[in-house]
């Protein structure tokens, strides 16, 4: 977790990560959460080293209770894979890389970060992606193409359903009339500021925005400018295991990302059966691809958006149908496809065989 030491103008701890234990159990699984020092202005450039320096004394520590793993399996490109590489490179075992979005779309065209990202996808074992079109990305960036293999993201169709009673829903949230659902930080990247600018062509809708984050001021200075502000309701952060009644409460979800390799809250809200809209993004068109499913616009306007949102309520879909479209993407083929490959990469490095290139 990224520490660095301090509190804010408001007397709270600076990093959020440090309200997140140091150990913890889930699901019977020990997990650790190491902090690394993120020093602000030079993080880009510094993270992946204290990363790794990090990771390594935990693991040492870990190494001394007698824990001995067979691979690395790292998300994000960077920090993350680049310190895992080099993880691996000390402890002699193989490392799946897998990437994300901006990991492939961003941060390859800073100077460090490029250079360390692009060894890092020379030196793995075995590269995934979670769309079809990230995997072009990779492939762009200099990834040998028989190293990438897409494992696209799922979801949890247990935890995430529509609840019995959906005017239920709607009345516990106080919704009357066509509403809108937007999920995801409040941070530039997820473009909230579209779907607040859509709204103001939408009249007599409402918009939810679940989440927080250091844009939240500037959106709802932004609603209130518009004449929008008793229309849009910032919820604040969610648990997971309240989204579904907001997911079965909305008409639409509406995610305007400028950059995602797959999003993780488009399979959300349509196993909760509701349709979305989506700005064009990697992974979109792959997770959005049947009208029951939502539409992905061509553009990312506020013109477009409002249009797709029109288009979808005009003839919204059954919501029955957009859960079953939802129910091809469970998690068991993904993590089929995981087993697989960490097998085949322990058997290439058991039988002395190079990474695919």
């Amino acid at each position: 977790m990224p520490w660095f030491p301090g509190r804010g103008p408001d007397g709270r701890l600076k990093s959020r990560f440090l309200e997140i234990p140091l150990r913890e159990l889930r699901h019977g699984i020990a997990v650790h959460h190491p902090r690394f020092l993120a020093v602000p202005w030079i993080g880009m450039a510094s993270n992946p080293f204290m990363l790794y320096r990090a990771a390594k004394q935990a693991l040492a520590r870990l190494a001394a209770e007698g824990f001995a793993f067979d691979a690395i399996d790292a998300h994000y490109l960077y920090p993350d894979g680049v310190a895992a590489v080099w993880l691996a490179r000390d402890y002699g075992v193989p490392v799946v890389l897998t990437a994300r979005g901006s990991d492939t779309s961003q941060l390859p065209q800073y100077r460090i970060p490029g250079r360390l990202i692009r060894a890092a996808l020379a030196e793995a074992d075995a590269l995934i992606a979670v769309s079809a079109a990230l995997k072009e990305g990779l492939v762009a960036i200099g990834a040998a193409p028989a190293k990438v293999t897409v494992l696209r993201n799922g979801v949890d169709l247990d935890a995430f359903r529509p609840e019995a009673d959906r005017e239920a829903a709607r009345a516990g949230l106080g919704l009357d009339g066509p509403t809108l659902l937007s999920v995801g930080l409040l941070i530039p990247r997820k473009r909230h500021h579209l779907t607040i600018e859509a709204l103001a062509r939408l009249p007599g809708h409402t918009l939810l925005i679940a989440g927080e984050g250091p844009e939240r001021g500037a959106l709802e200075a932004l609603a209130a400018r518009l004449g929008v502000a008793d229309r849009v309701r910032f919820v604040g952060p969610v648990p997971h295991a309240d989204l579904p009644r907001y997911y079965t409460a909305a008409d639409v979800m509406v995610l305007a990302s400028a950059r995602e390799g797959w999003a993780n809250v488009l399979l959300e809200s349509m196993a909760c059966g509701t349709p979305v809209v989506a700005t064009p993004a990697w992974g979109s068109r792959e997770a959005v691809a049947a009208p029951e499913a939502g539409v992905v616009i061509d553009e990312a306007t506020p013109a477009a958006l409002a249009a797709g949102i029109r288009r979808v309520l005009a003839d919204p879909p059954d919501r029955a149908a957009t859960r079953a479209y939802a129910e091809r993407f469970g998690w068991n083929e993904t993590t089929a496809g995981q087993l697989a490959l960490f097998r085949r990469v322990l058997a290439r490095r058991r039988d002395g065989e190079p990474p695919w290139t």
